[in-house]
Formats: C-alpha cells, sequence, structure tokens
C-alpha cells in the first residue's frame, strides 16, 4: 500500500521547470556556479563570440575588400551587407560544385581513419593488456607518436613519402614503382589516411587499454571455466566491458578526425583539390584566393558544425537505446 501511495505521489506531483531547477541548483550549489564562472567566460571569449561572428559573417557577402581595417591613422568602415542564405545557397546549388565532392571525401576519410586507427589500436591494446616480456618498453614505443608535435611527425611522413623517399626507395627493393604520394590524387588520399592512423594510434591505445584494465579479470576467468574460447571471450565480455570507453574515444575520433587540419595542410598544402577536407577547403575560402571570402569560408564552417552536431546527436540517441534495449 505504502508504494502504491509514493507511486501515486511521484505521478501527481508537477515537473520543476527547467528555471526552477536551475535556481534550485544555484541555491544549493552556489559555489560550483562561482567557480565554473571563470571557465565560462573565457570560453565566451574565444569560442562563444567567434562563433557568433562566423554565424553572422556567413550571412553577409564579407570580403577582404569590404571589411573595415585600419591603416595607419586612417580606418577604412565596413561596407558588406546582408545577404541572408545567398551563400549557404551558392556553397551547396553553386556552378562552381566544390562542396560536395570535398563532403564525401571528408566523410570517407573520416569512416576509413576512425575505424582503421581503432581496430589497431584495439589490437594493440589487447596485445600490452597481456603479461609481455619487455611490456613496460612497448607501450613507451607505441606511445611516442603521440607525444612528438603533429607537424615535426607530418613533416617526417613528408620527407619519407617524396619521390625519393624512404617509402618508394623500399618498394624499389621489391621490384614496384612506387606512385607520388604528395601529388597522385589516388596516393594522396592512402598517405592522408596513413598518416592520420599513425598520428591517431597512440591515443586509440591508451584510452582502449585503460578500459581493457579496468575490466574484472574474474569475468574472463570464469568465461573460460565456462569452455568459452578466446574469440567467444572477447566478443562477449571484453566488447561489452569496453563498451563506455569504445563510444567515448569513438565519437571524439570523428569529431577530431572530421577537423583535422594539420595533416592536410601540413602534407599536401592547399594546391590539391582532390584530397582537400572541409576544414582546409574553408581555409583555402579565407586565404587561399583573392579577394579572401570571409563569408562563404564561415558558411562552410557553419555547415561543418551542424553536421558534427547533427552527428552527435544522433550517435548519442543511438547509444541511449542500444543501451535500454541491453537492460530491457
Amino acid at each position: 500500500m505504502t508504494v502504491a501511495v509514493q507511486g501515486e505521489t511521484a505521478r501527481t506531483t508537477p515537473r520543476k521547470s527547467p528555471l526552477h531547477r536551475i535556481k534550485y541548483s544555484y541555491d544549493r550549489y552556489w559555489y560550483a556556479w562561482a567557480m565554473c564562472l571563470p571557465v565560462v567566460l573565457v570560453l565566451g571569449a574565444i569560442v562563444g563570440y567567434p562563433l557568433i561572428q562566423g554565424i553572422y559573417l556567413s550571412f553577409t557577402d564579407a570580403t577582404s575588400q569590404n571589411v573595415g581595417r585600419t591603416i595607419g591613422a586612417n580606418h577604412i568602415p565596413d561596407t558588406y551587407s546582408w545577404v541572408g542564405l545567398t551563400n549557404y545557397v551558392g556553397i551547396l546549388t553553386g556552378a562552381n560544385n566544390q562542396f560536395w565532392p570535398h563532403l564525401f571525401w571528408t566523410i570517407a576519410w573520416t569512416v576509413a581513419c576512425v575505424v582503421l586507427t581503432y581496430a589497431i589500436g584495439l589490437a594493440l591494446a589487447v596485445v600490452l593488456n597481456r603479461d609481455i616480456r619487455a611490456r613496460g618498453l612497448y607501450r613507451m614505443l607505441l606511445i611516442l607518436p603521440w607525444a612528438v608535435p603533429t607537424f615535426v611527425t607530418i613533416f617526417a611522413w613528408r620527407l619519407i613519402l617524396a619521390d625519393d623517399g624512404a617509402v618508394n626507395q623500399l618498394l624499389a627493393l621489391l621490384h614496384i614503382t612506387g606512385p607520388s604520394w604528395l601529388s597522385d590524387p589516388l596516393a594522396q588520399k592512402v598517405a592522408a589516411v596513413g598518416v592520420n592512423i599513425w598520428c591517431g594510434v597512440p591515443f586509440m591505445m591508451v584510452s582502449l587499454l585503460g578500459g581493457l584494465q579496468a575490466i574484472p579479470r574474474e569475468l574472463h576467468e570464469a568465461a573460460e571455466m565456462d569452455g568459452a574460447t578466446a574469440w567467444q571471450r572477447f566478443v562477449n565480455v571484453t566488447l561489452p566491458g569496453l563498451r563506455p570507453v569504445s563510444s567515448t574515444v569513438i565519437l571524439l575520433g570523428v569529431i577530431w578526425t572530421f577537423n583535422q587540419f594539420n595533416v592536410i595542410f601540413l602534407l599536401f598544402g592547399t594546391n590539391s583539390d582532390s584530397v582537400q577536407i572541409l576544414v582546409t577547403y574553408a581555409y583555402k575560402l579565407f586565404f587561399g584566393q583573392q579577394p579572401q571570402d570571409y563569408a562563404s569560408s564561415a558558411a562552410v564552417g557553419i555547415l561543418c558544425l551542424s553536421l558534427l552536431v547533427v552527428f552527435t546527436s544522433v550517435y548519442r540517441r543511438w547509444l541511449k537505446r542500444n543501451d535500454e534495449g541491453a537492460l530491457a
């Protein structure tokens, strides 16, 4: 009877509005709000304001010729105007037809990099989670690509992938003619994926290794006593135990790879259109032509942000639905 009354009370109690919940949280945890305030202000200054400015510019015809600037003692005012959705329509349906090829390649690049990085990182994590000789040395060597600054790694790979670099010299020893990794369109894509995997595998490996070490050994021992093979233990114990870590690193991997400016720009520059992803395409619109097209560059950036927001929302809902199905 008591349970029924409590359930009835829970159903009849009105839910508090978000404003009431915020006020209650502030009244009870005001010190936490006070400690978060500096961080919020800094993020608002370095992230919020540029984002709002970029959204505004995407609805204008701003270029390097009509944006206000100061030359010596003379100030030239802004002369750009509001054009509404013209930039977005031009990007999505314009005659130059550059957005969609870059988008398709960006998606293919992101999927290939994340899938291969996760698979290689998981394989290395499983190996390093075992009791093997010199395990600490192997971990240190595999983390080195992550510790080295990205621009140093990429410049080293430019030398390795040059026409007379180490890769083509090794292929020549095998009587194979190596492609021009830095100029041939298909070879550029393969090289971009390979270099990004080299840079991303250490993070994936370390994250998954931490997840593996958090799985209780008793689960593996119980499965082994029940007669499960190594593959069955991996599928039914290891992968479910890694689910929280995997969902997070995959989401981060997608966001980072989708916006991976350094690898493409430092490896190929902006002259090779076939390998440009959306963020380097936006950079090229901003800096790689005259007059510099601030508005179109901002519009491409807002489209990238919108795509990632949609993907993140769908991905999290999919994970939540799967978790609820597993609990049911």
